[in-house]
Formats: structure tokens, C-alpha cells, sequence
């Protein structure tokens, strides 16, 4: 039996554990020690998970891919039941299928049984709502029971990086860890040190706390909404009165979690409804091609992929293709920060709250930790170090640094 620290995030999932040379995270899909947080269901096989999962969906195979699936943590849609094949589960049986495949991997590669795990949590899973964010917790909980974990208890996810984090540290410094994954923004002011690394208790040394529910899919579907569903008749109008095309079938396209709510026969038929009233029926039976052939989850990660391309070289064309043969968009950096401004804000604002918490000035924090993977958007990395123009930045592992740090709980906790 051997305990263990897991990070279950809303884009990726790792899982550590306490090797002879200290923590470390173990390999889940061949190789990787990041597995994508995606499930694909092909009728009459066994599900896939991560990068098989969207291999297969992305070549045609029959079925349904799932992803982003932490957001609905906390939220009604938690026991809602989804067609899957001939069946209909629930989504909180879904994430346990996933997180028992993870386990199982898991385990097959350290040779052990883990019994005993560390969950990662965002601070909030839902903002401004206890118990819709204490639900979530205990919903978490039960899965990992379920799946076959026996002592379970959890860790602010920023708090685990800082314990990272802390592995570098040579004196004592107050850092701010900002955790910018795929559904959640957590910010830690901490205190470190060599010397308080080994203590028992650390409860002392953290001196805020604070997070909202932005995150990496958050600037996906704002992308999504300015640059492609236009294209697709998002804001378009109807042919009578001063009305536009209904856009909820847009926002749920566009929404990694709500994508599967639209394959069904019933949307089809309002949507030719909206392609006979509405004044460019061109652009909507772009929509109909879409959601009739289940392209939603690839039309989400060619969005997200040209994200990440255009912040790392400063544009890039977003192929279409998949819609319509030839249909393109442009995304460049001022295109990202356009249209996700606003989001980048509102994360980078939750550091004066932080601030104001721990009852400190921007020059006392020494050092800002960056982890997940939307610190690397450039419209965002500079909101956050604007709020700290002081603080030295040091770069955390962008995936791993979150699953190391529950690791070095779980064995704390378990000594």
C-alpha cells in the first residue's frame, strides 16, 4: 500500500508518488507523465483515455470524446445522464471511469497498490458558493472512493506547488504561486524556507488564499465566440424584426463540457429552423454541418491550438476545414488579447485581493511562481506581473509542478 498525490485538472491529470529518489510523477500514457483529461466512448470497446481519446475522435471513429469534465464539479449538471452509445451515464460515473483507467496505470507502473491519495482542489471550484463548492469537494470524494482509494483528503492546488517550489528555495522569501490551469486561477502568498520545509505543520505560513473560475478553457470559448462562431452566423439577424440568431447553440459549441449537449435530433431540427427565418442561411448551415457531423470537440481544440500558436509566434490561420472546405481565420496575439482581455483582468486582479488578505504591500512578495498551462499567454503573464513589478518570476514545471507538490503532501501526511 503506498500513498500518492493526484491532480485531476479540468485539460490534464497527473498522478506522483514517493520514489526512492524522492517524489515523482508516474507515466500514464506510455511515456508521458501528463495525461490529457479526456475520455472517448466507441460503441461495443473499452473506453479510451487522453491522447487515444482524441486520436480516435479525430480520426471519425464512432463514438463520443468527452473532455473538461472537472467543470462540472459543484455544478447541477454533475448527475445530469449524457447518451453514451446505447446507454446513458452520469457525468460523475464518467470521471470515475477515467480516474479508475488513470489509477490502474498508475499503479501498473510503481508496482504497488496506492491506497492512500492527496487530491488537488481548486480554492474555489464555484465562486461565490460554499455549498456548491463543498459539494463539489465531496462529490470528488466519492469518486475517489469509488475508484478504490480508502484514505482520501485534499490540497489547495497553489499550496502544492508552492511545496515545488519550495524544494529550490535558499532562504526564507514570501513568494505569491499563481496556478493558472484549464477551468480554475489559484493564487497562494506563502511563506518558505529551507528550514520550514520539514515542519509538520505549515498552516502558519500561508498567509492567503484566493482563485476564480477562469481559466485556459475560459479564453478557448472567448476566442471561439469572437473569431470563429461569427463565421458560423454567431450575431448574424433573422429576416423579421430586429432579432439575431439564437446563440446558445454557439456558447455550448463553444464550451469544451456542453459540446455533447447539442448531437441530438432535437437541435437539428431548431437549428434548419434558424436556416429557413434567418437572413444568411449560409453562414448557419455552417453551424448544421458542425453539430450534424459532431465536430464540436475538434473545432474546440483547433481553437485552442491556434491559442497557443499564436501566443508563442504571433499569428498563425486557423484552419476550418473541418467545417467547410477553404473557410480560415486569422488569430494573432492582438486577436487573443482582444478578446480575452477582460479575462485576463479579472485573474490578475484576484493578486490585490491576495494582497490584501495577507495585509501586505506588492514590494514585500520576493517572488511570483508560474504553473499551468495558460501562464504562457503573453496578454496574461503580463497582467499578473504588472500587479508585482518587484517580484522575481520564477517558471514552475508548466504541468507538473501542481502532481509534485500533492506527492510531497501525501507523503507528510502519511509519515
Amino acid at each position: 500500500m503506498a500513498a500518492c498525490g493526484l491532480d485531476f485538472g479540468t485539460s490534464n491529470t497527473t498522478l506522483g508518488h514517493l520514489a526512492a529518489a524522492g517524489p515523482a510523477l508516474l507515466p500514464l500514457e506510455g511515456a508521458h507523465r501528463t495525461i490529457p483529461s479526456a475520455i472517448f466512448f466507441e460503441l461495443g470497446q473499452e473506453p479510451l483515455i487522453g491522447r487515444a481519446a482524441t486520436a480516435a475522435y479525430v480520426d471519425g471513429h464512432a463514438g463520443r470524446l468527452m473532455r473538461g469534465l472537472k467543470s462540472v464539479l459543484g455544478t447541477p449538471l454533475m448527475d445530469e445522464a449524457t447518451p453514451v452509445g446505447r446507454q446513458r451515464l452520469r457525468l460523475r460515473d464518467i470521471i470515475a471511469r477515467y480516474l479508475s483507467a488513470v489509477k490502474a496505470r498508475a499503479e501498473a507502473a510503481c508496482g504497488q497498490s496506492l491506497d492512500t491519495v492527496v487530491h488537488g482542489r481548486p480554492v474555489h471550484f464555484v465562486d461565490g458558493d460554499p455549498e456548491a463548492d463543498r459539494r463539489a469537494e465531496d462529490t470528488l470524494r466519492d469518486i475517489a472512493r469509488d475508484v478504490g482509494f480508502r484514505e482520501i483528503s485534499f490540497q489547495y492546488e497553489p499550496i502544492a506547488a508552492a511545496l515545488d517550489y519550495e524544494r529550490q528555495v535558499r532562504s526564507e522569501e514570501i513568494a505569491l504561486i499563481a496556478d493558472i490551469g484549464g477551468g480554475t486561477s489559484d493564487f497562494s502568498i506563502v511563506r518558505l524556507s529551507p528550514e520550514r520545509r520539514g515542519r509538520p505543520d505549515r498552516a502558519g505560513d500561508i498567509l492567503a488564499n484566493d482563485g476564480v473560475r477562469i481559466g485556459g478553457t475560459d479564453f478557448d470559448r472567448q476566442l471561439s465566440l469572437g473569431t470563429v462562431m461569427p463565421l458560423l452566423g454567431l450575431g448574424s439577424p433573422m429576416r423579421r424584426g430586429d432579432l439575431a440568431v439564437p446563440n446558445a447553440y454557439y456558447h455550448d459549441l463553444a464550451t469544451w463540457s456542453a459540446i455533447n449537449r447539442l448531437y441530438n435530433a432535437k437541435t437539428l431540427r431548431e437549428i434548419d429552423e434558424v436556416i429557413r427565418d434567418c437572413a444568411k442561411p449560409d453562414l448557419v448551415a455552417r453551424l448544421r454541418a458542425a453539430v450534424e457531423g459532431e465536430r464540436g470537440h475538434a473545432l474546440a481544440g483547433a481553437v485552442e491550438g491556434a491559442k497557443i500558436a499564436a501566443s508563442e509566434a504571433g499569428t498563425t490561420d486557423l484552419d476550418l476545414g473541418l467545417i467547410e472546405p477553404g473557410l480560415a481565420a486569422e488569430v494573432s496575439r492582438d486577436t487573443l488579447s482582444t478578446q480575452t482581455g477582460d479575462l485576463a483582468r479579472s485573474v490578475a486582479a484576484r493578486i490585490a485581493r491576495c494582497l490584501a488578505q495577507a495585509e501586505l504591500g506588492p514590494e514585500r512578495i520576493d517572488a511570483m511562481f508560474l504553473t499551468g498551462g495558460s501562464t504562457g499567454l503573453p496578454h496574461l503573464r503580463a497582467a499578473l506581473t504588472a500587479a508585482l513589478p518587484a517580484a522575481r518570476v520564477v517558471e514552475g514545471d508548466t504541468f507538473g509542478s501542481v502532481g509534485l507538490g500533492l506527492t510531497i503532501e501525501a507523503g507528510r501526511r502519511a509519515a
